[in-house]
């Protein structure tokens, strides 16, 4: 087995042992599923304030009310998951005191590094196809039709959309590993949802990462294809970023 195949193997064990990638997972989940539920609830109900909320989503209806409800919610909220997860995988580290004895295993620190970052993805990948069965599940059991080719077309935002937000949120490892720091890596995260926020309210989200996966899983036609593919560049230039971190390191506090 190779040197990251060693490391992904380490830390994969090590992650599921835990408990913080269960209960983010479950919470991620179920909060989605209640929170979608609730909102497309009061909407049925002319609840003016929950339609207010939605905006333009109000006058949608079926699977492509139901996704974009999701979509508002898991954009926010699903950063919010992942950058506490990569925030824990980098930082725990140091909260528990075992980076020391990283630097006596044979297995290179850059290639632990990459190893974490490659279990966040896999996860954030396993957690896309779970949420988008979950509000399949949903969609039907709230009376949408189960063979409604928009129904596909409209789901299929949802593990895009996990994924991008996923890839949005790798600056929070590297935050949580250049302050060796859980709490730093959680402080970046929201920061990062902040400028999101704000940069979505002053309407020049398009173009902005942070912003244009949100943007285009509620309304495609608003945001172009090249915009997306920005994101990729995110975990690369981070992720490479958390592996040089990790290769200069050094025990000197």
């Amino acid at each position: 087995m190779s040197e990251i195949g060693i490391a992904v193997a380490v830390e994969a064990r090590k992650a599921a042992a835990s408990r913080v990638l269960p209960w983010t997972t479950g919470i991620l989940g179920i909060g989605l599923a209640a929170l979608t539920g609730g909102l497309l609830a009061a909407a049925a109900a002319g609840d003016e304030r929950v339609l207010a909320r939605l905006g333009p989503l109000a006058e949608a209806h079926g699977w492509a009310l139901l996704v974009g409800t999701a979509a508002q919610i898991l954009a926010a909220g699903g950063f919010g998951a992942c950058g506490i997860l990569i925030a824990w995988l980098y930082g725990r580290e140091f909260a528990d005191g075992t980076v020391a004895g990283l630097f006596a295993l044979p297995v290179r620190r850059w290639s632990l590094a990459v190893g974490k970052l490659l279990v966040f993805l896999a996860w954030a990948m396993i957690v896309a196809v779970g949420l988008t069965v979950l509000l399949a599940v949903l969609g039907i059991a709230s009376g949408l039709p189960a063979s409604d080719p928009d129904g596909v077309s409209e789901l299929v935002r949802i593990p895009v959309l996990t994924l991008l937000t996923a890839f949005l949120a790798v600056p929070a490892g590297w935050v949580a590993s250049l302050a060796r720091s859980v709490l730093a890596g959680i402080a970046a995260t929201i920061v990062l949802l902040i400028v999101a926020q704000v940069c979505a309210v002053l309407g020049v989200g398009a173009w902005v990462p942070l912003v244009a996966p949100a943007l285009w899983a509620i309304a495609p036609e608003t945001v172009p294809w090249p915009a997306l593919l920005g994101v990729l560049a995110v975990p690369v230039a981070f992720g490479g970023a958390i592996a040089f971190t990790w290769a200069r390191m050094q025990l000197d506090r």
